[in-house]
């Protein structure tokens, strides 16, 4: 890493085309490229419109793009108070190795302590070896919760079932 200077910023609005690639790239990367259907609109709508539903930072190495972290706040019941939902950490290729993850996921610590959130979920792939680099940063494998969830054909056959 020696030589190279790598900054980290949040994301703005005219920052949508490159967040899009970042997402395309991950989504590449997870081995589900068909699966990443958002586009440039819906991430400047729900990112940067009247109710952002998320954050991004932005990673670069001597001003190349090097990574993003996407997040948004979840609420803790058990915390009793906002957390981060971190949605999407990816670093390029090229940067990989380079002290890039790392500075981001130290930027998210930071914005999460600054705004006093309980603590930081994300989830990651069984196979991705990304796994040993969050065990060396201190964050831990919730090995007993199982993710569950539902996609849009889902939501609206139960949704069909509100009488209300």
């Amino acid at each position: 890493m020696s030589g190279s200077a790598i900054t980290v910023r949040f994301a703005t609005a005219d920052d949508c085309p490159l967040l899009l690639r970042l997402i395309r790239e991950l989504a590449v990367f997870e081995r589900a490229p068909d699966a990443m259907v958002a586009t440039e609109a819906d991430l400047r709508r729900h990112g940067f419109g009247p109710e952002p539903q998320f954050e991004a930072v932005l990673a670069f190495v001597d001003g190349e793009p090097a990574g993003v972290a996407l997040f948004h706040t979840r609420f803790s019941t058990w915390v009793g108070r906002p957390c981060m939902y971190l949605e999407d950490l990816y670093v390029c290729e090229p940067a990989r190795g380079r002290g890039v993850g790392r500075r981001l996921m130290a930027r998210l610590a930071a914005i999460a302590v600054e705004r006093g959130w309980g603590r930081i979920d994300f989830q990651v792939l069984d196979w991705n070896p990304a796994r040993r680099f969050y065990e060396r940063l201190g964050l831990a494998h919730v090995g007993d919760w199982l993710r569950y969830g539902g996609d849009e054909g889902a939501l609206r056959r139960l949704a069909a079932e509100d009488e209300g």
